[in-house]
Formats: C-alpha cells, sequence, structure tokens
C-alpha cells in the first residue's frame, strides 16, 4: 500500500487559501520551500489540510530523526506539561536539566570529564560554544569554514558562509571571524584530487596563521563533521586529525558542530565518533528534542567551567518540556536501535544513488554518512557548472507529487536527504520512485528514469 495519496493537485484549495492569508500576514524573508500547510503527521508521513499523505524527506530540516509524534516523545511532553511547562532554570532548577546533561556528558565522544550546558537552540548552542572557548582561552578570534553554516544570528551569521540569502543586507558582521577552505573534493580550493593531495585543505589553517591571524589570538576553530546547509560534503577521514592536531598545539578549543548531523544521523551518535577526533566542545541541537526547541553545549569540565556563574543562561534555556523529550529521544534511540537503522538506510540510498550518475547526466557527485546523503547535480561534468536551476525544478516535481525534499550547498545546487531514521522499506522505496522521475524530468529527453 503506498503512503503517498494525493487527492489534490499540490498545493490543494485549502493550501493555497493560507498561502494567499500567509502573503498579507507573515514577511517575504519568512521564506517556505513547498507551499502545503500541514494538519498533522506521524512517522515519515505528512496529512495536509486537503487530506493528502505525502512523505517527508526533510524532517524539519532534520529535527525529526525519531520521526514525527514518536509515541515516548509525546508521552514524556505530555506528562512534563502536566507538572509546570517553565520555571528558567536560572531561577529554581530542575531534575530533567541534570538528567539530560548526565546523559550527553556520557554518550558524547571523549574519554575525559565533561559537563553540558542546555540551550533553546542549535545557533544559541553555537554562540555559548564561543563564548565559553573565549572565556576559557581569553582570546578573541573565532576560525570558521568555507561553505560552513551555523546559525542566523549576528554571530552565527557571521560564522556562516553562505551569503544569499543569508547575509545579504544583513551587516555589518561580527569582528574576529577568519575563514579557510574546506574539504571540499568535489570542489577543491587548490584543484588537488585526494589522496595525492594529502590533505591540502587541512594544512590550509597553518598558512592561516602565518598569513592572516596570530594563532596565539585563535579561541576556537569551529567546525562541521559534515557540511549540513553547505551540502553535506564530507572531507576524508584524517582532514580531521589534522585540524585536531593544529589547535592543540597552539591551544585552540576545537569546536565541532553536529546540529544537523547529531542524534544518529550520520549511523553513530554523532559524527565525530567515525572520524576518531574528541572535540573540546560539541554543540547538539535539532533531532535532540524531537522538534522542541532545544540545543546543547558539551565538553570538557574545565572547559565548560570557564564563565563565572551567571555568564551562562537565558530565560528558555533548558525549557523542561523539551529536556524530557529530549530523554525519550534517547531511550526511543536505545528501544529502537535507531543507530542502527541509520546505518541500514545509508548503505541502501548510497546503493541506490551511485546508479544516478551513468542514469542522469546532471548527477555528478553522490556522498554522505550514514543516512545524511547528497546528490549534486550539474549542468556540465568537465566544468562542474552548478544546477542550480534544474536542482529547484526537482524539489518543485517532488513535492507537487508527494515527496518533500531539499536542497542545499553554496551553489544550491545539492540535494539533501534528512528522512525520519523510522521511515520504513517500503516508504523509503516509494519516496526514490518519485525522486528517480523527478531527475529524470529534468534530464535530457532520452533519459529515463532508474526504476519504472
Amino acid at each position: 500500500m503506498n503512503t503517498i495519496d494525493l487527492r489534490t493537485e499540490i498545493p490543494g484549495p485549502l493550501s493555497i487559501g493560507w498561502t494567499e492569508r500567509r502573503q498579507d500576514a507573515v514577511p517575504r524573508g519568512a521564506h517556505s520551500v513547498a507551499p502545503v500547510f500541514v494538519a498533522r503527521a506521524e512517522g515519515a508521513i505528512l496529512h495536509d489540510v486537503d487530506g493528502n499523505s505525502m512523505l517527508d524527506f526533510a524532517g524539519g530540516i532534520g529535527c525529526m530523526n525519531v520521526g514525527h509524534c514518536a509515541p515516548g516523545v509525546v508521552e514524556a511532553a505530555r506528562e512534563q506539561l502536566g507538572r509546570f511547562s517553565h520555571l528558567c532554570f536560572a531561577v529554581t532548577p530542575y531534575d530533567a536539566y541534570v538528567r539530560l546533561a548526565e546523559e550527553l556528558n556520557r554518550r558524547t565522544p571523549g574519554s575525559f570529564a565533561k559537563k553540558t550546558m542546555l540551550v533553546s537552540s542549535g545557533a544559541e548552542a553555537v554562540e555559548n560554544a564561543v563564548k565559553i572557548a573565549r572565556s576559557y582561552t581569553r582570546r578573541p578570534a573565532i576560525v570558521a569554514f568555507e561553505d560552513a553554516f551555523h546559525g542566523r544570528t549576528l554571530l552565527t551569521m557571521s560564522l556562516t558562509s553562505k551569503v544569499r540569502p543569508y547575509k545579504v543586507s544583513f551587516g555589518p558582521f561580527a569582528p574576529e571571524v577568519y575563514r579557510v577552505p574546506y574539504g571540499y573534493c568535489y570542489r577543491c580550493a587548490y584543484s588537488l584530487e585526494y589522496p595525492d593531495c594529502e590533505v591540502r585543505c587541512a594544512h590550509a589553517l597553518e598558512d592561516a596563521f602565518r598569513r592572516t591571524v596570530d594563532p596565539g589570538s585563535v579561541a576556537a576553530v569551529i567546525v562541521e563533521p559534515v557540511l549540513g546547509e553547505g551540502g553535506f560534503v564530507t572531507p576524508p577521514r584524517e582532514y580531521f586529525h589534522v585540524l585536531s592536531e593544529i589547535c592543540t598545539r597552539h591551544g585552540i578549543v576545537l569546536i565541532v558542530d553536529e546540529v544537523q548531523s547529531g542524534f544518529g544521523r550520520t549511523g553513530t551518535l554523532f559524527a565525530c565518533e567515525q572520524l576518531g577526533i574528541e572535540p573540546d566542545l560539541l554543540v547538539s541541537g535539532k533531532s535532540i528534542a524531537a522538534g522542541l526547541p532545544l540545543g546543547a553545549v558539551t565538553g570538557r569540565a574545565e572547559v565548560m567551567d570557564a564563565p563565572m556563574p551567571g555568564g551562562l543562561g537565558g530565560t528558555y534555556v533548558g525549557n523542561p518540556v523539551a529536556c524530557e523529550a529530549a530523554l525519550a529521544v534517547l531511550k526511543t534511540f536505545d528501544e529502537q536501535r535507531l543507530i542502527d537503522r541509520a546505518a541500514h538506510i545509508g548503505e541502501w540510498i548510497d546503493r541506490r544513488t551511485r546508479e544516478y550518475a551513468s542514469a542522469f547526466p546532471l548527477v555528478a557527485d553522490v556522498r554522505g554518512l550514514g543516512a545524511m546523503r547528497a546528490i549534486e547535480l550539474v549542468r556540465d561534468r568537465r566544468s562542474r557548472l552548478p544546477a542550480k536551476e534544474e536542482t529547484e525544478a526537482v524539489i518543485q516535481y517532488c513535492w507537487r507529487h508527494g515527496l518533500i525534499i531539499l536542497s542545499a550547498g553554496t551553489y544550491g545546487n545539492v540535494v539533501r536527504l534528512l528522512l525520519p531514521l523510522v521511515i520504513t522499506d517500503n516508504q523509503l522505496e516509494e519516496g526514490f520512485r518519485v525522486l528517480e522521475a523527478a531527475l529524470a524530468s529534468v534530464s535530457a529527453p532520452a533519459t529515463a528514469a532508474v526504476r519504472e
């Protein structure tokens, strides 16, 4: 039985009506990918206000790894709402915050004493990680990477690389932010080939310390183990070993941003577990609480303790309902073995998408880690000219045919997959039939879908 059940054209009449009301009430900057208004959801399925059922390969931009309305999460949140919805941890603490901190301290990589602070979002977690690093090192500068995304606040927007739409007309930006190339093998900043390149891009950090910023003034290097908005780029494993060694040598705090890659997406709870690195500070968010607003900074106890009492906090940080939801998320991961499921999904997608290079001339690169997978589209494989308009056409074809999916990448030419890990094999197959038809629709007329 198919999950996708379209009873109207997409968008349907009720969604169109809400879109018209939205245009009068909501600013255009708060853009949406698909003009579909959702009435309810469960697992990997969305039901819109017109009665259409659709598959969700976006997961609230990576927030729904345990699926929509996961029963344990819903029950935990409901029970906490019946006790109290908010107190402010800075005034009267509560045990859910402490229990979640203990769990994150135990589950994050690193064979050292750790502590955790909770916040309300991934961007807020990044902001606090930078504050903590600066407090610990007494240094001002931060090094970030090309193609990175760390959020939309002033500091995180400054750390973010992509200009349009995230930074256009929003300056001036925060000072003391420096940028170096990321390990993007398909679009190597040095026009080299791996492994002969000997990860030249990682050693560029030392070049920056000679040409751009004194390492003695650098508080932290912040890096995503897999680029999120930047296109799900996965550098060679040794790339991170070089970065880690350079940071250690210069007394620089290494911050790993796992807001999008964390909580099972890559086949381990956190991606850096597969990369063999133990970050000084690890930032998490998104799927941490199955869509409830929550983020965390977990790190070395001595680093985390650097700010003075009262130096870290906020009105809503570590909301008790979100904390209970996060504890239920971790329990769900254990009970349903979602880490194993992510690895299985990743292997399935890897096999399937590697067929696309011969079937679709647009498909230039397929990549990812675990279930965090992407397809990069180009107009010409020799010049690697990004196929932005074609990517947009693929995304639109998909939602018009019942599959919600997202693009990514600095050039907007990457199709990314953020499907809930509870998706069934049949739903996975059904979604990919739509995706393949979408790729065929923007390819040369003679190109057929991989599977009819």
